[in-house]
């Protein structure tokens, strides 16, 4: 199966990824291509600047969550654009623990064959840039590197040096972009800014690609996406029929769900509905909830004012109805969440209480999952975590569904409150590694029996 892709990498985290996959996502499709991004590893954040700049929902690529072959099926059965242009993780070869490449960008390229567009730096350095651009080229012996890109060039005469310097790799450069002060995007938390925060932001990142897009040579960059070998064709999934209705939090609190997951939902028979804790007054009509991640503690004030939204999904749980959620909607389930000296009430289907901290907890996960909603029987589990926040006053008679080998979980490496038909953890899991989806299914229809 032909398929035309690209992955842009750095040299590391913060050499301008992002803005610049959104800009060749912009580019491709001033000259009539439709494009489908994706990115690598666990991150929601950065995926909703690809979605408002193509106009596609992006899907993650992420090897530890869903391993190589659900990774590239994922990725076959997804490529339905024109062109699949995937944004790398962290720096090129930056894999999980150690010297490993597992999970890196490298690991995403060689899993799907693509070739590689490098973004290096080129702030404070000149000729040095080439022995930058040698060591990838050569760290590894099939690096798939085929383009370079320069950010924050500073002038003709570095741009000159560089280009000079950059000639013995054999390399097309197919971007010079200037340094510019403009054309970053502002961060926060792990990655960047959710597109649903602001009008203002978004309009920030179509500038922003607009600007970019004219310092890229386009024809080089379709021609190396169109210089691919074949992939394998694969066979879509069945979609069952509809038979259940979920209903799932998305607003400006919650939105960190994986594509996947949704579809996962939707594959195995169920209606989703989508609705904002923030500003609504009810929920849809359904049989399980569905709470992602997000930060609610930015919102925490409306959150908190919305009494009849927290009474609702209280009711909800208390009726036993199957609650999922994850990091930031474990949070909304908890009593209170306490940021910057100020204490907003939230549901209180948790007998505990969120805090937040200055300390991120980024991990995967690993370990085991015992029988739950979303889990039939005990077997192991792999997922990831990040979050700046904690649970506090915990029961003791707390019952959990995750025991970790690798990660914090919520307490003593333990994850996945239990109360009622609710299950809430700060990890995060993809749906299709297990019978998650199907066996949370069969619980909400066991529900719309009783």
């Amino acid at each position: 199966m032909k398929i035309p892709r690209i992955i842009l990498a750095g040299t590391s985290s913060g050499v301008g990824k992002t803005s610049i996959t959104c800009s060749i996502i912009y580019a491709l499709q001033k000259q009539g291509y439709s494009v489908q991004p994706f990115k690598v590893g666990p991150d929601y954040i950065d995926p909703s600047y690809l979605s408002s700049i193509s106009k596609n929902e992006t899907f993650n690529l992420d090897v530890w969550l869903m391993g190589k072959n659900r990774l590239l099926s994922s990725f076959i059965s997804n490529s339905k654009s024109n062109i699949s242009v995937i944004e790398g993780v962290m720096g090129f070869y930056d894999g999980f623990g150690g010297d490993s490449n597992y999970a890196s960008t490298h690991h995403v390229a060689s899993i799907t064959k693509s070739p590689v567009i490098l973004i290096l730096d080129a702030s404070k350095t000149a000729r040095s840039i080439a022995a930058t651009a040698f060591g990838f080229q050569k760290f590894h012996k099939n690096s798939r590197i085929s383009g370079i890109i320069l950010n924050k060039i500073g002038s003709k005469k570095h741009e000159d040096l560089c280009r000079q310097a950059l000639e013995k790799t054999k390399l097309p450069i197919i971007g010079i972009i200037p340094k510019d002060p403009l054309l970053n995007l502002n961060s926060r938390h792990l990655g960047l800014f959710s597109t649903l925060d602001s009008r203002t932001l978004y309009t920030k990142i179509q500038k922003i690609s607009k600007t970019i897009s004219k310092n890229l040579d386009v024809n080089k960059i379709i021609k190396i996406s169109k210089n691919t070998s074949e992939l394998e064709k694969i066979s879509k999934p069945s979609h069952k029929k509809s038979k259940t209705t979920i209903a799932v939090a998305l607003d400006t609190s919650f939105n960190f769900y994986y594509q996947d997951n949704l579809e996962a939902l939707r594959r195995e028979g169920a209606r989703l509905k989508f609705f904002s804790p923030v500003n609504d007054k009810k929920i849809p009509k359904c049989d399980g909830l569905y709470i992602g991640g997000g930060f609610p503690e930015i919102l925490g004030s409306k959150l908190a004012k919305n009494q009849t939204m927290k009474k609702l999904v209280k009711k909800l749980g208390e009726d036993n109805i199957p609650i999922y959620a994850e990091c930031g909607g474990l949070m909304y389930l908890t009593k209170s969440i306490s940021s910057e000296n100020k204490k907003y009430k939230m549901v209180g289907i948790f007998d505990a209480e969120t805090s937040m901290t200055k300390r991120m907890k980024l991990n995967y996960t690993k370990g085991k999952i015992y029988p739950s909603i979303i889990s039939r029987k005990t077997h192991n589990l792999q997922g990831h975590e990040f979050h700046y926040s904690k649970l506090d006053s915990i029961s003791s008679d707390s019952k959990f569904a995750y025991e970790l080998d690798i990660g914090d979980g919520i307490i003593n490496h333990k994850d996945g409150l239990i109360q009622y038909n609710s299950l809430a953890s700060y990890g995060h899991l993809y749906l299709d590694s297990s019978d998650y989806a199907k066996n949370f299914i069969n619980n909400c229809i066991k529900y719309s029996r009783s």
